[in-house]
């Protein structure tokens, strides 16, 4: 560079004119420009236009100044709209003129076009400017592929590949820090950078956009007007082109990194980049300014400490400083970000593997974190007294505040949300290292306030990675991190602050923890950092971030990529996303609206009626995100939303939907699956829309087979809706607004062995029973009348769960077949494998009906019912009038059928019942031998009930503790009912999909209720 600037041209504007005259053939007024080692003119000639004449240092090799002449050359070919100085030829045709001064010294001219506009430098580097700054830069090294020459091969210091030359020069800085922050850079690019540079991409590249080459337009300072001088151009990696402008860009910007993602955007709208670059790209930027501090220290130490070059360094300093505080992670997953690419690679892979396999975590808590009422914790507004409390350091005060809070209005959770903005991070440890005068705020983890002591589990087996003690205010106490790698997932780190310090003791790291194992306890203030005792949970998908690294609290500008780097924990925690968004009407507005529009005699379950937004699986989740685990409502058969019959009913509903006069598929396919889960003799099947039309159609088989209307139906029984079922239902037509029992009802006992008289002997129930069917048969025969059907649920429901004394169908059945009626057997609420070791309820009877209608279970939540009968019936049936129902049999029901089918058969759904049943049966009978309530035990599969009572002895029905355990049961996130005549039976009907871990929660639940409820008398 010395010796260049010995050969600087120096004409003046009189000669400089004549050069232009002679070589251009141009005339018109010039003035000089400013340059460090060529001569430059502007040109404004008489036939309007700008240009400007360059006289090249007579220093440069004439490689590099055909070099530059090629490149400009080239793009006018290739990109003549590109805003760049383009070539214009002299008066021969020749890209580059030739004058000698009298000395000897020959220079080359070269005449280029104008390009209007203001330096970036003298503008404001707005987001806008500097995306369209690399724009420009993409469209001008993607105009350049494929060029080459001699010349772009130089060796030049200012090649970010050579920027490890920059430790030949540091003895030229000072000062020691200064240094030893320039050291630090050099051994990153050393044992990081410089060994992948000669795999990137490389081209010829502009190598200087500096905001005095970059022009704005001056009427628009956010748009990029061109860019200048190319005097640097060489080949070199395609990324340093980006990083040289991003370096530059960053000089005194107050977001550095920010103004690096714009041009990094920019660039890759037009010219994509690779993963492997943008990680390269903080450091080069880096080691752009580390060239730039030591070459300009070694003019210096030429210059005789020339003060204007100490003035010009201090911006990179600054910069070099800014960017040594920060986590280099932190700036890749930002620049990551911009261009499309996950903030850390694998990141929106494990966001979407948690999503998808939510449901098979273990609870974080004791119980499943969605099932305690839960509230928001007040951090988000930052007048509230809890907030002002913990800025403050004030955290029992905090914590006293929030439990009187969930006293008054029954919380036992809260929920601190992620990318919540927070005011309560006031110490300085939470002051941005990314942005000048910023502070981070908001919140990347997801905090659950509960008391100190409080177990917290890990939902999903991992490695422990470390266990330490972070001591400053505000800080997170004791911390733990986890490594988890599952299957088909890549590994992610969690994090878990403001823990007891008692983890410490027993964690170290390496040690593995199943599912399910304890992780600590939430700490009190003095050992949790200074805060009320809460967990703070966050997920990292950077595995490479030490846990005292991963930011728990970050920058408002930068939350999409936070989002990726450390996503919402929420559905690992198993928090509901209702939780955060009520949708929709009030529950009190809601309950007036039915009181005005709908019939007034429809019932609200619970004290405290619930508005249930969502189901899934076992849970049903109320507008507040609150999850319910579901015993009772046994429509949803294989859980609630179940993916197969959601898939199969929209993808039918989308094909066709019609009626069983024409011809289709689905309804021959149901029925063949449907008959063959049946005894042989029960061939034949008709499908209607609800339990209540399956039984009404099961009458008219009845009467066209029989010609009788003598019905037989035990007591409490409820056989549908309808006026027809309804006579037949003394659950209905006893109780109030019924019109009590019509002359062709007759009415035997429920066959219950609990309630049975004592002198009974139990293996004579089913006959004595049985009796009872006898004696009203009899009674009709006295009158010269028979029995029409005989109709029982093969489980009664209503009554209480009664499970049917061995042998009392066999001998019903056989009573009423001689008076030549016929037996129905009401499966609507038990059958589909729910008694886990039959298909049918009736099976465990050893009978055979001669009408078996369902309902209820067989859509698992879709308006879908059916009969089966023999063919002897159902040739009767066919008496001339045509049977036809619009909606009964449709493609879409029918589709639905068949998935339920499918599931139950393909998970062994009936072999679940049947485990987790006698599972649930054991811990009732073990539960019952705690709590004198307990009268009765009594289930078969997934049918369960529990009959309370006041006196075991007595067996008097304890009516008002059911209610008060039910009503405690919803309270603590569990659905049961109440059943029986005098409502002390604990009804329980789950999914079939019910687990062994869903039962524990049951057990557990249903054991805090009942001392609960025991207690208070």
């Amino acid at each position: 560079m010395n010796d260049m600037l010995q050969t600087t041209p120096d004409f003046s504007i009189e000669q400089a004119k004549l050069l232009l005259a002679e070589h251009y053939g141009r005339d018109g007024s010039l003035s000089p420009l400013d340059s460090e080692r060529d001569q430059n003119f502007k040109v404004a000639a008489s036939d309007g236009k700008i240009y400007i004449l360059k006289i090249v240092n007579a220093a440069e090799p004439l490689v590099e100044s055909e070099f530059q002449t090629a490149l400009l050359g080239h793009l006018g070919v290739h990109a003549p709209d590109l805003p760049v100085p383009h070539i214009h030829k002299t008066v021969s045709g020749a890209s580059l003129a030739e004058t000698t001064r009298g000395h000897g010294v020959r220079h080359l001219l070269r005449l280029v076009g104008w390009v209007a506009g203001v330096p970036l430098a003298q503008a404001s580097r707005s987001d806008a400017a500097l995306e369209s700054l690399g724009s420009l830069l993409g469209r001008f090294d993607a105009a350049l592929k494929g060029f080459m020459h001699p010349g772009a091969l130089r060796d030049l210091d200012w090649n970010l590949c050579n920027a490890g030359r920059s430790a030949e020069r540091l003895h030229h800085i000072a000062d020691v820090d200064d240094r030893a922050l320039l050291e630090r850079f050099l051994a990153r690019f050393e044992t990081k950078v410089a060994p992948r540079l000669p795999k990137l991409r490389s081209a010829v590249i502009h190598n200087d956009a500096n905001d005095w080459n970059v022009l704005v337009e001056s009427a628009d300072h956010d748009r990029i007007a061109g860019v200048i001088d190319f005097g640097d151009a060489l080949y070199a990696p395609v990324i340093a082109e980006v990083a040289i402008a991003a370096a530059y860009a960053g000089l005194d910007h107050a977001d550095p990194i920010g103004a690096a993602a714009a041009i990094a955007r920019g660039f890759h709208a037009e010219y994509p980049l690779l993963e492997e670059e943008i990680d390269l790209l903080f450091d080069l930027i880096a080691m752009r300014l580390v060239t730039s501090v030591t070459i300009s220290a070694s003019r210096r130490a030429h210059t005789d400490g020339n003060p204007y070059l100490a003035i010009s360094e201090k911006p990179a300093w600054t910069l070099l400083r800014k960017l040594d505080a920060m986590n280099p992670r932190f700036a890749a997953a930002i620049l990551r970000h911009a261009c499309g690419f996950e903030a850390a690679p694998g990141a929106r892979a494990v966001t979407a593997w948690i999503e998808a396999n939510r449901k098979t975590l273990q609870p974080l808590l004791d119980r499943p974190a969605a099932t305690y009422p839960a509230d928001l914790a007040p951090y988000g507004n930052s007048t509230h007294p809890m907030t002002v409390k913990s800025a403050g350091q004030r955290p029992r005060e905090a914590q006293a505040i929030w439990e009187d809070h969930c006293r008054r209005y029954g919380f036992d959770l809260g929920i601190g949300p992620w990318g919540e903005a927070r005011t309560v991070y006031a110490g300085e440890m939470f002051v941005s290292k990314l942005i000048d005068n910023r502070r981070r705020t908001r919140h990347l983890g997801l905090d659950l306030f509960m008391p100190a002591g409080t177990r917290v589990y890990t939902p999903m087996a991992a490695t422990v990675v470390s266990v330490e003690i972070e001591k400053e205010p505000l800080g997170y106490g004791c911390l733990v991190a986890l490594r988890h790698e599952p299957a088909g997932c890549p590994a992610f780190v969690t994090l878990w602050g403001h823990l007891a310090h008692e983890a410490l003791d027993r964690l170290e790291p390496g040690d593995r923890l199943e599912a399910g194992a304890l992780v600590g306890e939430m700490g009190a203030p003095n050992e949790n950092g200074g805060w009320a005792p809460h967990l703070h949970l966050q997920i990292s998908t950077d595995t490479n971030l030490l846990a005292t690294e991963i930011l728990g609290v970050g920058e408002e500008r930068y939350l999409d990529v936070w989002a990726e780097l450390f996503p919402d924990a929420n559905a690992f925690a198993g928090i509901a996303p209702e939780f955060y968004e009520q949708k929709g009407r009030s529950l009190e507005e809601i309950v007036k609206r039915r009181r005005e529009l709908l019939l007034p005699n429809l019932s609200i379950s619970y004290d405290k009626p619930i508005k249930f937004v969502r189901g899934e699986g076992v849970w049903l989740i109320d507008d507040r995100g609150r999850a319910y685990l579901d015993c009772f409502n046994n429509v949803c058969h294989i859980g609630h939303a179940h993916p197969a019959v959601v898939e199969a009913m929209a993808r039918q509903a989308a094909t066709l939907n019609t009626n069983t006069r024409y011809l289709h598929d689905n309804i021959v396919a149901y029925a063949e699956r449907l008959t063959a889960t049946m005894p042989g003799e029960l061939s034949v099947a008709g499908f209607v829309n609800s339990g209540s039309e399956a039984n009404s159609l099961a009458l008219r088989l009845m009467r066209a087979h029989t010609g009788r209307e003598n019905a037989i139906v035990l007591d409490w029984a409820y056989h549908g809706t309808t006026q027809e079922l309804i006579d037949i239902s003394p659950y209905k037509f006893q109780r109030k607004g019924g019109k009590g029992q019509k002359p062709h009802v007759h009415v035997a006992p429920v066959p219950e062995s609990y309630h049975a008289p004592a002198d009974w002997p139990v293996e004579e129930h089913g006959t004595r029973f049985a009796e009872s069917v006898g004696e009203l048969i009899a009674m009709m025969r006295a009158k010269g009348e028979a029995p029409a059907f005989f109709m029982a649920e093969s489980i009664p429901s209503i009554a209480g769960q009664v499970f049917l004394p061995d042998g009392y169908l066999e001998q019903v059945y056989r009573m009423v077949r001689e008076a030549g009626g016929v037996c129905i057997a009401d499966e609507v609420q038990v059958g589909f494998g729910r008694v886990g070791s039959h298909w049918w309820a009736f099976e465990t009877q050893g009978v055979v009906p001669d009408i078996v209608t369902m309902g209820k279970p067989i859509g698992d939540g879709h308006p879908l019912a059916a009969v089966v009968t023999t063919r002897d019936i159902a040739d009767s049936f066919n008496n001339g009038m045509e049977y036809f129902n619009t909606f009964g049999g449709n493609p879409v029901s029918c589709a639905v059928g068949l998935a339920v089918l499918d599931v139950i058969e393909g998970d062994d759904l009936r072999r679940n019942a049947l485990e987790v049943g006698n599972y649930l049966m054991a811990g009732f009978r073990a539960m019952q031998q705690r709590f004198e309530a307990i009268g009765d035990v009594r289930g078969m599969g997934l049918f369960l009930g529990i009959e309370l009572v006041k006196d075991r002895k007595t067996k008097a029905p304890a009516t008002e503790f059911a209610r008060a355990v039910s009503n405690g049961a919803r309270q603590r996130g569990v659905l049961i009912g109440t059943e029986g005549p005098h409502d002390n039976v604990l009804k329980m009907r789950p999914p079939m999909i019910f687990s062994r871990r869903d039962a524990d929660h049951l057990l557990a639940v249903l054991e805090e209720t009942l001392a609960a409820v025991t207690a208070r008398g």
